[in-house]
Parts: structure tokens; sequence; C-alpha cells
């Protein structure tokens, strides 16, 4: 892996906070890798899902930061899945693997269509206490590649890498987004054809979100006003099915704002939706 100029913190983070791995699938090749710092006897936290290029640590300024102001963060990076039942039943064992019968769930891009969709899943019996989407969506038929979803699978690494950098911004950034773009690579580049195939699949197969599934949960919708690879029109049908959510607008923050505007994501994330549930007072 290169130098990561995101932030001097960086190397602190990998150092101090260990990375677990766990098999709650009868495939003990479906392995969960997470971060999770601060208090253990929180038994509501806020869990982060990454995009399509992201792995765990792409968190890593939350994970500071929040954990530092008395919240338990856990930051998750997928097993191989290939369709959304699949990873929820998978993300359900983890739950309870882990014994949190309720939690906050942060999804960046596909991310946070798969909080939507586990929030779907468990909506009987729910175990989704609220839902921060950042660069998200609502319906996979936005990227109008869901007649190839199932060839992922089959394409080399390097023609998936391809696909997805053609998502990420092109144009003049300023230093600290070009930094969040790099790092982004990198994490990128440490994906296998299998994680990235899955991920892909996942994002491109043909699906959407029920709503009247999901109308009790509290949610909070984060986006840039800058460029991102969420199109307007997916940003109005996200408006559009969830009236009532709370709007975290940043000027700038391209496809990354967690990365890149760390400060102003904790903000919102802590003021606009976290509760005592997720925190020790007092810390």
């Amino acid at each position: 892996m290169g130098e990561i100029k995101v932030s001097p913190d960086y190397n602190w983070f990998r150092s101090t906070v260990p990375l677990k791995k766990i098999i709650v699938d009868d495939d003990d090749s479906k392995i969960w890798s997470l971060y999770d710092a601060g208090p253990r006897n929180i038994r509501c936290p806020l869990i982060f899902l990454p995009p399509v290029s992201g792995t765990a640590d792409v968190f890593f300024q939350q994970i500071l930061a929040l954990s530092g102001w008395g919240y338990r963060v856990i930051a998750l990076q997928y097993p191989v899945y290939w369709d959304h039942l699949e990873f929820c039943d998978g993300f359900r064992k983890l739950l309870d693997h882990l014994q949190l019968d309720k939690v906050h769930l942060f999804g960046a891009s596909l991310g946070g269509f798969l909080a939507q969709k586990f929030a779907e899943y468990t909506h009987k019996s729910p175990r989704v206490h609220s839902l921060i989407l950042c660069n998200s969506f609502s319906d996979t038929s936005i990227f109008n590649q869901t007649w190839t979803a199932n060839s992922f699978w089959l394409m080399p690494s390097f023609m998936l890498k391809k696909i997805v950098l053609g998502n990420f911004s092109s144009g003049p950034v300023d230093p600290v987004m070009a930094d969040a773009i790099d790092f982004m690579v990198d994490r990128l580049e440490s994906l296998g054809q299998s994680e990235l195939a899955s991920r892909l699949t996942l994002n491109c197969q043909n699906s959407y979100v029920e709503p009247h599934k999901i109308r009790d949960i509290p949610v909070t919708i984060m986006d840039v006003f800058d460029q991102s690879a969420l199109s307007t029109e997916a940003k109005e049908e996200m408006y559009k099915l969830y009236p009532s959510a709370r709007r975290a607008h940043l000027k700038t923050g391209g496809n990354f704002p967690y990365l890149c505007r760390s400060a102003e994501v904790n903000l919102y994330v802590q003021v606009r939706r976290l509760g005592p549930a997720a925190r020790v007072v007092g810390t």
C-alpha cells in the first residue's frame, strides 16, 4: 500500500484500533472485517457501511472523532455476497454475534442502499434505530446496468476497477479532495476480483427500496452540492421517498465527504441523528 496523505492520523489509527475478522455464515470464506471503537457497553452503536470502492478504514476519521466523544462506532467491510437477501441475512447474523439488538446505520453510496434494504428486511422485527444515507440511492436502475449485473463475476479485476474509477471525479479539485480520491483509489486496488464483482452486482442488480416498510425509521439524507457520481434525479428521488427526512447538505465533498470534509460530516452525525443510546454520557 502506498503513502496515505489523507490525514496524519491514519497510521496512528491503524496501529491503535485493531481490525477484527468474524465469520457468521456456514461458508467460512465469508469473512466480515470490522473496526469496533468506543465503549463496549453501548448496545446501540453507529455502524458504517462503505461504498463499492471502500474498505472499513475509509471511515477512520469518523471512528477517531466519534469514539473520542464517547460513542461506540463500528466500521465494516463486507464478505462476498451476490444478492441483497443474502447480504441482509449475513448482516443480521453479524449483529446477533455482536449481541446488538438495535443499531444506527451510516451508509455511503452502495452502503446506504444496503442499509435501507436491511431496514426493509427487518421491518417486522426492527433492528435499525436510524439511517444516515450519504450520497446514496433507493433504486439500482439509476446506473443503467441492471442488464449487465449478472456478468460482473466473469470480468477480470482490471475491468471492474475501470468501471468504478469511471465514477470518480476527473476535474480539478482542492488538495484535500485530491488526497481523498487517491486514498480511495488505493483502497480500490486492495480489493480482490470477487469482492469487487460482488459489490458491483449488489450495486446494479435490479432492486429498489420499499419505503412503506421503513417509514417509521428516522432518516438523514447527506449529500453534496458539487460533483459526485449521484445524479440530480437520483437525489430528488431520495427526497421524494423520504419527505420527512432531515437533510445534511455539504457545499463540497464530492463522492467521499467523510474523508475530505470529515469535520462537517462528524458534526452532522453527532448533532442530527445520534441519541444517548449510542453514547456514554460524560465521556
